[in-house]
C-alpha cells in the first residue's frame, strides 16, 4: 500500500470535501460530496451518538445511495447543517427521485463543542448556513486542523481537529478517511509528544517523532478537558471511502473494521461519553472490492487521519487547551 497523491480522502476519485467555520463560534461543519450518489453505510460504537438519517444506511433499507455526508460541530444544533446541504442539493436538482419529487438524502453526525470557549449565544441556529457554505466550498483540496467540523474539537489533553489520509491498494483501489477528532481520550502518550498512531505514520505526516519508548501506556488517563469541563463534551466522527465496488452490506463491514483505527489512535476509545461513529462509502467506479483488505486499509487511514487532525490544529484566542505544535515547539 502507498499513500495517495494528496493524502486526503479526495484521492478517491469523484469525491470532494468542503469546510465552513465561524471563528467566534469556535465551531464549524464539513461536507463530503460525490460527483454522483454513492453507496454508504454506518456503524456506531460510542455510547452518546448524535445523528440524522443514519437508519436508511442499514443494509436492509430500501434506499441504495445517498448524495452527501455531513460531519458537524454544534451537538444537536449541528444536525441542521444537513438541512443547508439538502437545500443546496435541491437547488442543483440532485436527490432521490419519486415521480416529480426530488429528495436529497444527506445523513450526518455531530460532535459536542458547545462548552469550548466560543460564543454560543446565537439567536438563530447558524449551522444551516454553515452547511450550505461548506457545500459551496467543496473541492478536492481542503485544509486540515482547526477547520470545518474540527474547528472547536478537543482531545483529553490537546486541541483536536479535522484530519484525513489515504492509501492506494496493490490492485489500484483507493481508500481514504476523513475525521473530526474530539474524543474523551488522548491521542498522544503522556508528555504530549508521541502519537498513539505513530506505528502507522508514513513519511513524517504528523511530525515523525516515532513511537513512545515507554511501556505500560494507557494506565494514566489524565485529562485537561475533564478538569475544565464536565467530561461529556466528546465524540470522534469519521468517513472512510473507496472507489472499489462494494454493496451496502460490505460498506457496513468496512465501517465496523474502520473503528479499529479510532481505538489504535485514541486511548480510551468508544466510551459511554463518546458518540464514535464511522460512515463507509463506495463510489463504485472501480472493480469489485476486497472487503477485508479495504476495511484494514480504512482502519490504517483513520488512525493516521486522527493524528494528522491533532498535529495540524492551530491556536486561536480563547482556546481552553493547547495545540500539539505549542507543546512541541
Amino acid at each position: 500500500m502507498i499513500v495517495g497523491p494528496r493524502n486526503l480522502i479526495t484521492d478517491v476519485p469523484g469525491l470532494r470535501v468542503g469546510n465552513a467555520q465561524d471563528e467566534s463560534l469556535k465551531s464549524g461543519t464539513t461536507v463530503l460530496l460525490g460527483d454522483k450518489p454513492f453507496t454508504a453505510s454506518v456503524h456506531v460504537m460510542g455510547g452518546a451518538p448524535g445523528t440524522r438519517e443514519t437508519d436508511l444506511l442499514a443494509p436492509d433499507r430500501t434506499v441504495g445511495a445517498v448524495d452527501a455526508l455531513v460531519l458537524s460541530g454544534g451537538s444537536a444544533f449541528g444536525l441542521d447543517a444537513c438541512s443547508g446541504v439538502v437545500d443546496a442539493l435541491r437547488t442543483a436538482g440532485r436527490g432521490f427521485r419519486l415521480g416529480d419529487a426530488v429528495v436529497p438524502l444527506v445523513p450526518g453526525a455531530i460532535l459536542f463543542d458547545l462548552l469550548n470557549g466560543g460564543d454560543k449565544g446565537w439567536r438563530e441556529n447558524p449551522y444551516r448556513a454553515l452547511g450550505r457554505a461548506a457545500f459551496e466550498a467543496a473541492d478536492v483540496e481542503f485544509a486540515l486542523g482547526s477547520v470545518g467540523a474540527g474547528t472547536g474539537a478537543l482531545t483529553a489533553m490537546l486541541k483536536g481537529g479535522l484530519g484525513s489520509a489515504s492509501l492506494q491498494l496493490p490492485d489500484g483501489s483507493m481508500v481514504g478517511a476523513l475525521v473530526a477528532a474530539n474524543p474523551v481520550g488522548s491521542v498522544t502518550t503522556p508528555g504530549e509528544r508521541h502519537f498513539y498512531a505513530a506505528p502507522f505514520e508514513i513519511d513524517a505526516e504528523f511530525g515523525g517523532c516515532g513511537t513512545d519508548p515507554a511501556s505500560g501506556l494507557g494506565r494514566d488517563l489524565q485529562s485537561r478537558k475533564m478538569a475544565t469541563m464536565t467530561g461529556r463534551e466528546n465524540t470522534t466522527i469519521a468517513i472512510v471511502a473507496t472507489d472499489a465496488m462494494l454493496s451496502k452490506a460490505a460498506c457496513h463491514r468496512v465501517a465496523i473494521a474502520a473503528h479499529d483505527g479510532i481505538a489504535r489512535a485514541t486511548v480510551p476509545a468508544h466510551t459511554p461519553h463518546d458518540g464514535d461513529l464511522v460512515f463507509a462509502l463506495s463510489t463504485g467506479s472501480g472493480h469489485e472490492g476486497d472487503t477485508a483488505l479495504i476495511g484494514h486499509a480504512a482502519s490504517l487511514c483513520l488512525s493516521r487521519a486522527i493524528a494528522r487532525a491533532v498535529y495540524a490544529a492551530t491556536p486561536a484566542p480563547g482556546d481552553l487547551l493547547p495545540c500539539w505544535s505549542e507543546c512541541n515547539s
